[in-house]
């Protein structure tokens, strides 16, 4: 496995490697899914091309012409992880007023389509981190705003259920794709309280994530936070929000808190 120095990422002060992190106490991380453990960069994109594609088809049914210049997938995430609202990302593709409304409507109605959900992929790591938490005994605890039952089968595909105390996610499809910061915050209080039960020695317990909604709802339930920057955020934009750490994906995250030295 090769690790990636945190001190290439951030000043290493904002680092503040924790040999104890594990201690006598048992470990939980609260993890989510899109994003540290799910890449859904690609279904995201191919939801925005088609989107565009089909407000373009319906206006030429009308013999209305539109003049739309579509964003590179580089383009389109890279606005995405810094938060570009989709009505800017419409804008800039050359949509105006109740063109973008449509363009909106279709985005809403496929991005979680079968047709579509097949894109997203396992992040690299994932399969190296996950089982190394398990192998330490560490209680890992999936938190989504992803569909409890998508996130499941996708989790069951990949052969990962096992690994997992808890998976707790949502009945809304649409929930993750709209980051509902106080729907997560519910979310965590529930897993928080619930695998805390079912502890039976002392616990200490930490939130990863790739977005603001991770970091907030950890913070009001005073968690320490990792926030990861291989999802749709960016590290400037992720900053902002005082994450105890930050990293690049999952795997450099669970070497750092095992205190693993590479």
């Amino acid at each position: 496995m090769n690790c990636v120095a945190a001190s290439n990422l951030q000043p290493p002060q904002y680092y503040r490697h924790q040999n104890h992190v594990l201690g006598s106490q048992q470990l939980t991380v609260f993890c989510d899914f899109d994003g540290p453990i799910i890449d859904v960069s690609r279904r995201y994109y191919t939801t925005y091309q088609l989107a565009l594609a089909d407000t373009q088809a319906f206006y030429q049914a009308q013999d209305i012409t539109l003049t739309i210049t579509p964003l590179s997938k580089q383009q389109f995430w890279q606005m995405k992880r810094n938060r570009v609202p989709d009505v800017e990302i419409a804008k800039n593709s050359g949509l105006l007023e109740k063109q973008i409304n449509f363009f909106l409507g279709r985005v809403v109605e496929i991005v979680n389509q079968p047709a579509l959900l097949h894109k997203d992929k396992l992040q690299p790591g994932v399969s190296w981190a996950l089982p190394l938490l398990h192998s330490r005994s560490v209680q890992i605890v999936l938190v989504t705003l992803r569909s409890q039952s998508q996130a499941t089968q996708i989790l069951r595909n990949y052969g990962l259920t096992r690994l997992f105390s808890g998976i707790y996610g949502t009945s809304d499809h649409l929930a993750a794709y709209q980051n509902y910061t106080d729907l997560k915050r519910q979310l965590l209080k529930q897993a928080i309280e619930e695998q805390s039960l079912l502890s039976e020695q002392p616990t200490s317990a930490w939130m990863v994530g790739d977005t603001e909604a991770d970091i907030v709802a950890a913070q009001a339930l005073s968690l320490p936070t990792i926030a990861l920057t291989c999802g749709i955020r960016s590290f400037s934009y992720l900053y902002q929000f005082e994450p105890t750490y930050i990293y690049t994906d999952l795997l450099t995250a669970v070497q750092h808190l095992l205190g693993i030295r590479c």
